[in-house]
């Protein structure tokens, strides 16, 4: 049985790579993303106006939305700490303590993801949901994100881990 780090590390990322994709295809991952989108668009939280309201403390919706999804997500990984739960595969989940090391990179890393949520109204996941709004500006957003993960990607080796 193989055990799974979280955050992956060096040897798990080979691993995975090693391994071979999914008979079933890649279907039931464009199942499960066609429903966030319908979740994220019922929600209105991929809605511009929202964020700029989140963004000008007038209104609680994005806070409660936000704060529901971190509460929901502290409480699954006490669960799977507690409980020692597998994966679909019968493999032992291990999530990894966080190293906090230089805390000023999470304010830097936090402050960017901000202004590009502020200014463009949409964080990455939404991005694909206003796409399959037909709000069609969004791709030069999805360019903007793909080009600040292939920058990072590039400088990474020289930044202060």
């Amino acid at each position: 049985m193989q055990t799974i780090d979280y955050p992956p590390t060096t040897d798990a990322t080979a691993a995975q790579e090693a391994q071979a994709p999914p008979k079933d295809g890649l279907l039931k991952y464009l199942i499960v993303g066609i429903f966030f989108g319908i979740v994220l668009t019922k929600s209105e939280v991929i809605s511009w106006f929202r964020i700029q309201e989140m963004f000008r403390f007038q209104a609680f919706h994005m806070y409660g939305v936000i704060g529901a999804a971190v509460a929901v997500a502290a409480l699954s990984v006490y669960l799977i700490k507690k409980r020692q739960t597998k994966s679909f595969n019968g493999d032992a989940i291990k999530i990894q303590p966080k190293d906090w090391g230089k805390g000023y990179r999470y304010w830097i890393g936090g402050t960017i993801f901000g202004l590009g949520w502020a200014l463009t109204g949409a964080c990455p996941g939404p991005i694909f949901a206003l796409l399959g709004n037909g709000v069609l500006v969004m791709a030069v957003a999805l360019l903007g994100a793909l080009a600040g993960t292939w920058t990072y990607a590039a400088l990474r080796p020289k930044l202060p881990h």
